[in-house]
């Protein structure tokens, strides 16, 4: 039981990991690393959040929506404002990501 709870959280993680597109065209080619919030790092606090994001014609993403966050209302400005300044080769499409605050 044990150690299907680990595989299982292992494959979690993995799925998450690199940005999960639903178009297999939209291709990074600018990625932003987002700000560790001062009052997280000062407290020694870590955690991640999962977004999902539309990419226009352009490249440019348009839209972010925070999916899951942990902990809560701590690193979800951060990750957005970053993910805003990716851009993606010409095309457009939807993508999925984590990004993992670790200190």
């Amino acid at each position: 039981m044990y150690r299907s709870r680990i595989l299982i959280a292992v494959a979690l993680s993995l799925a998450f990991a690199m940005p999960a597109q639903a178009q297999p065209d939209l291709k990074p080619i600018k990625r932003v690393e987002p700000e560790y919030p001062a009052d997280a790092a000062r407290s020694g606090t870590e955690g991640f959040v999962e977004m999902e994001f539309t990419v226009n014609a352009a490249g440019k993403v348009e839209s972010v929506s925070v999916v899951t966050a942990r902990p809560t209302r701590t690193f979800e400005k951060a990750a957005v404002t970053a993910v805003k300044q990716w851009a993606f080769a010409p095309g457009g499409g939807r993508g999925k990501v984590r990004l993992d605050f670790s200190l």
